[in-house]
């Protein structure tokens, strides 16, 4: 874009005192683009390591049950600034035909909740009828955080029989899959009766940027599930069972199961996936504005990506496409590492090796750099990790002539207007809520029920629609959009978005959410990079699997120097030695 634009108290548009290099819009949030994104220093996740570790959280074990199978109940107290928390996890017997990561599953290997204040036996006795079912249960206002997750098949068992033997885990082994436990949904912000959004931030300031409650019940559970193991090898053989080197403690994470329920929040929330993006945005071009390029910023850049490397390296997924762009990035950042050690290249800034990046490598490889590039400057990258707050109301504007509001789209939303919606292929699927957990579904326009039930995700059919009707409009120049509303009431919704999302730098996704080649994987990536997850293992077009909090600090961590240099994390060879 070439200036850096936000928005006022009253939503129109204004130029900042000191403008960026903003990327385009239409670079920015293409939807392959989206797809391609990864983890980066403004990741939730990092934010809010940073902030345990800075404010010296104290996370204590107030009762440990677990009978000789593991089976039972955890409490964790934690202590954050002024507030008290539990974290409560409920761990279960469950045979391996039962073990499933679909939100229809009713039955888990652990349930979970994140609650304000202390929990007493008669709290805890009310948590353990209502948590293990779930959505089926009964949540109330001082709980934050509804979860729950299984066991890897492949790590777990691994594991306690190899403390049980006095061995430590072989971090090779555990590079291909990087935890002991996945979750398989993880609700909070007012979902089934918990805490709503507005008592989070204005009585758990600790968790009061996104997703920090749920990003913490992550974490949790990536404790829980190393206590648990050392916990059972010592049950399995106490002569021998030895505890797990602090080491492999931290390059263990969390695994992530997610699925379609989590796309339509990009569409939903707008104005708020703006705020995000411009939010890295901001900080990617004043990495490229102001971060000075010297021999030991090069250094630095040049050791970061060797890291990525090798992590892409350990990054094992079954899916060919995935296995093809890791291995592609691979090969683009070495071949960048060549390029910026042939004594013929000469780059004044970083801008100029921006420029060559994207002038030569994959998308893959150009967000890459990106995140790179944020850690070579976290005092630059750091300084923008406040997210703001938005007021997310999209409010109709009555008083504007339809003359403009044509203008708006066509200066907008001319992607939209460019995608050929006469043809079957860009109208293949529809969006839906399945009746039985209420969850986002993908169908088939040509062979499947339920157009009738489709949800209104397509935004670019939605304004393409909006536009035709304008158009055929009479007196455009002097009618107004409380007259069009009036005459066309379902044009309401889309209007108002239209007015107020062409206030946004950022925010509306470009593309077709309902074209054949559409991939909700795309869609699913970006929200997961704004978590700040790892290793993405699509299981097919619509789930993808994924590896949290890896290489991240553990509790006896907290009150000790913290570097925050736990991106792109890599097996350690000399942690293997018993």
């Amino acid at each position: 874009m070439g200036i850096e634009m936000g928005t006022d108290r009253s939503g129109s548009a204004r130029l900042e005192k000191n403008p960026l290099p903003l990327r385009d819009p239409q670079t920015v949030m293409d939807i392959k683009r989206l797809g391609s994104m990864h983890q980066s220093r403004l990741s939730f996740m990092r934010a809010l390591m940073r902030k345990v570790m800075r404010e010296q959280w104290s996370i204590q074990t107030e009762r440990m049950d677990l009978d000789k199978s593991g089976y039972g109940s955890v409490v964790y107290r934690v202590s954050a600034g002024e507030n008290r928390y539990s974290f409560v996890a409920f761990s279960h017997q469950l045979a391996d035909a039962e073990r499933s990561d679909r939100v229809i599953a009713e039955k888990w290997d652990v349930t979970l909740a994140l609650c304000m204040g202390e929990v007493d036996e008669a709290r805890l006795a009310r948590l353990q009828a209502n948590v293990p079912k779930q959505e089926a249960g009964r949540a109330s206002t001082d709980m934050l955080v509804l979860s729950r997750g299984n066991k890897s098949s492949r790590n777990f068992e691994y594991v306690v029989d190899e403390l049980a033997a006095g061995r430590q885990p072989s971090m090779q082994k555990l590079a291909q899959v990087g935890y002991l436990y996945r979750t398989t949904a993880v609700y909070g912000s007012g979902k089934f009766g918990l805490a709503d959004w507005q008592k989070v931030t204005s009585q758990c300031p600790e968790f009061a940027s996104p997703f920090a409650a749920e990003m913490f019940s992550c974490f949790m559970l990536r404790h829980f599930s190393i206590e648990q193991a050392e916990h059972l090898a010592k049950i399995k053989s106490p002569s021998t069972a030895v505890p797990m080197q602090d080491a492999i403690k931290r390059f263990i994470g969390i695994g992530n199961a997610t699925g379609l329920g989590m796309a339509p929040y990009l569409i939903r929330h707008p104005q708020l996936i703006a705020q995000w993006v411009l939010t890295r945005e901001r900080a990617i071009a004043r990495v490229l504005r102001d971060g000075e390029l010297n021999q030991e910023t090069l250094a630095e850049f040049l050791r970061i990506l060797a890291k990525a490397v090798q992590h892409l390296d350990e990054t094992m997924v079954a899916d060919r496409d995935q296995t093809d762009r890791n291995r592609t990035a691979q090969q683009e950042l070495l071949s960048l590492r060549d390029w910026l050690s042939n004594t013929k290249t000469t780059i004044a800034t970083w801008s100029m090796l921006s420029n060559h990046v994207t002038k030569v490598a994959s998308m893959e490889t150009q967000e890459l750099v990106n995140s790179i590039l944020l850690e070579v400057f976290p005092d630059i990258a750091d300084a923008q990790e406040k997210y703001s707050g938005v007021d997310e109301g999209l409010r109709l504007v009555p008083e504007m002539l339809l003359s403009d509001l044509r203008r708006l789209i066509e200066r907008h939303y001319r992607w939209a207007l460019d995608i050929d919606f006469s043809q079957a292929s860009a109208n293949r699927y529809f969006w839906y809520r399945s009746e039985e957990k209420m969850e986002p579904r993908l169908g088939d326009r040509s062979n499947e029920p339920g157009v009738e039930k489709e949800m209104p995700l397509p935004i670019a059919r939605l304004v393409r629609a909006c536009y035709d009707r304008l158009c055929a409009s009479t007196d455009i120049s002097s009618s107004t959009v409380a007259q069009f509303v009036a005459q066309h009431p379902e044009q309401l919704g889309i209007v108002k978005r239209i007015q107020g999302m062409s206030q946004e730098c950022y925010g509306e996704i470009r593309g077709n959410l309902a074209d054949e080649h559409m991939l909700p994987l795309d869609l699913l990536r970006c929200k997961l990079s704004f978590f700040g997850v790892s290793k993405f293992d699509p299981k097919s077009k619509l789930w993808v699997r994924n590896t949290m909090f890896q290489g991240a600090p553990i509790l006896t961590d907290i009150g000790k120097p913290f570097n925050d240099d736990w991106y792109f994390p890599v097996a350690n060879p000399d942690c293997t030695a018993p």
